[in-house]
């Protein structure tokens, strides 16, 4: 398996060099050369696998890098911490509704999923070459945590991480800031998400620079951060009663696109989804371009779900390379149109299988208050985002990106609880 930058100017490499370098030299994001396919028996198990079973059969597909057993070692050590047996267990609360449980991971959010693994790939590979090397990342809250939580103590990496002062939740700046390991360094800035992401992108972007400093990136321009999380969209739909598998929506609260990037990589490896919902908060990219075909970068508002502020959002770059038909020439093309004017309307565009919803604060307070009232289960600011326009005649799968643990102020501020 062979991977290619969006951009189209960089060689083919492998996965270990395409994990190892996050940013292809030509500025674009890796993507598999070719999608492989998810078998078709493995879809039709009434059973799920045990999640590191899955992740292994799905990573198989695309790390001919690592042999069998160091693959499968890597995979067991990543999820071995998990707080749940299930790992990411399916929750029903309705008759067609059902909740993704992300958060069992040791930071309490989806970033585990990609980040664990992330952490014992690269002292996997350290092990190997010796090397050191400096991981940089920019986070809106969660990704930081979980990358230091996968990072910390790991010989040979240090670890830099960017984010905005003041525009992340207490517990999640304690999570970065309250570590005792001494490869950690967290960094805050002023500015928003997009500032901290803006400055990695250039960092990694500056090849003699990234030579020199040995640099490489854990934010999910990093594909094996995206191919991480696409296994457990497999996993979910797994754990389906076999009536609700036909028509399957997915509601995801997302940001950075990537998340939801993920699922829709797996459905065009053959997964059965008949919508993929983008839900969105008042920092609305995501939630305009699906309405309208028009990507415009914006003003970052603070809100209640913080590490959905976001208003650029990298992940974007990989979906319009697919939407270019893989041309990376014509995605080269659009995505200087977008750096020289901050926008772009897309030519012929095509939402494919998404749609899109936002949320304001009092949105994100009363949906966690209805969910409460109607399931007696209590959602994060973020999974709020996810239930603003659910179908109850089509199965819709939630996910539930973080524990609402993380954020009590918001909680109670809902429900009068934490």
């Amino acid at each position: 398996m062979k991977y290619v930058s969006t951009r189209g100017k960089s060689e083919p490499v492998g996965f270990a060099e395409a994990f190892a370098q996050g940013l292809a030299p030509d500025g674009g994001l890796y993507v598999p050369q070719s999608l492989p396919s998810i078998p078709a028996d493995l879809l039709l198990e009434e059973t799920p696998m045990p999640y590191p079973a899955l992740a292994w059969d799905f990573f198989n597909l695309f790390d001919t890098d690592h042999d069998s057993e160091e693959l499968i070692a890597l995979i067991d050590e990543s999820y071995g911490n998990f707080a749940e047996t299930m790992t990411a267990p399916l929750q029903q609360i309705a008759e067609n509704l059902f909740i993704l449980e992300l958060f069992h991971g040791p930071t309490l959010a989806f970033k585990d999923f990609g980040l664990q693994l992330i952490g014992n790939l690269f002292e996997h590979q350290i092990r190997h070459t010796g090397e050191t090397i400096n991981v940089l990342g920019a986070t809106s809250g969660d990704t930081g945590s979980a990358a230091i939580q996968g990072l910390a103590n790991k010989a040979g990496v240090n670890v830099f991480i960017l984010y905005p002062k003041g525009r992340i939740s207490p517990l999640q700046e304690r999570q970065m800031t309250c570590t005792a390991a001494k490869n950690i360094f967290p960094i805050p800035i002023e500015g928003s998400f997009d500032d901290a992401q803006r400055i990695v992108k250039e960092l990694m972007g500056d090849l003699k620079v990234k030579q020199k400093l040995r640099l490489s990136a854990i934010n999910s321009i990093n594909l094996a951060r995206i191919l991480a999380q696409s296994v457990y969209y497999v996993h979910a739909y797994m754990q389906l009663p076999p009536e609700n598998r036909d028509d399957v929506h997915f509601a995801v609260p997302t940001g950075n696109f990537g998340n939801v990037l993920a699922g829709w990589l797996a459905y065009k490896m053959g997964l059965p989804v008949e919508r993929f919902i983008v839900a969105t908060n008042r920092n609305d990219i995501l939630y305009r371009l699906f309405s309208t075909g028009e990507y415009e970068s914006g003003k970052v508002h603070p809100s209640m779900a913080p590490s959905m502020d976001i208003q650029i959002a990298s992940n974007f770059e990989r979906f319009l390379y697919y939407h270019c038909g893989e041309d990376g020439k014509k995605t080269a093309g659009l995505m200087s149109k977008i750096g020289k004017t901050g926008k772009l309307k897309i030519p012929n565009f095509d939402p494919d299988i998404f749609t899109a919803t936002r949320c304001d604060d009092d949105d994100i307070i009363a949906n966690i208050q209805r969910v409460k009232e109607d399931y007696s289960y209590v959602v994060d600011p973020h999974t709020a985002c996810a239930f603003q326009e659910i179908d109850p005649d089509r199965t819709t799968i939630v996910l539930s990106t973080a524990s609402p643990a993380k954020f009590p102020n918001v909680i109670k501020k809902a429900i009068g609880e934490t």
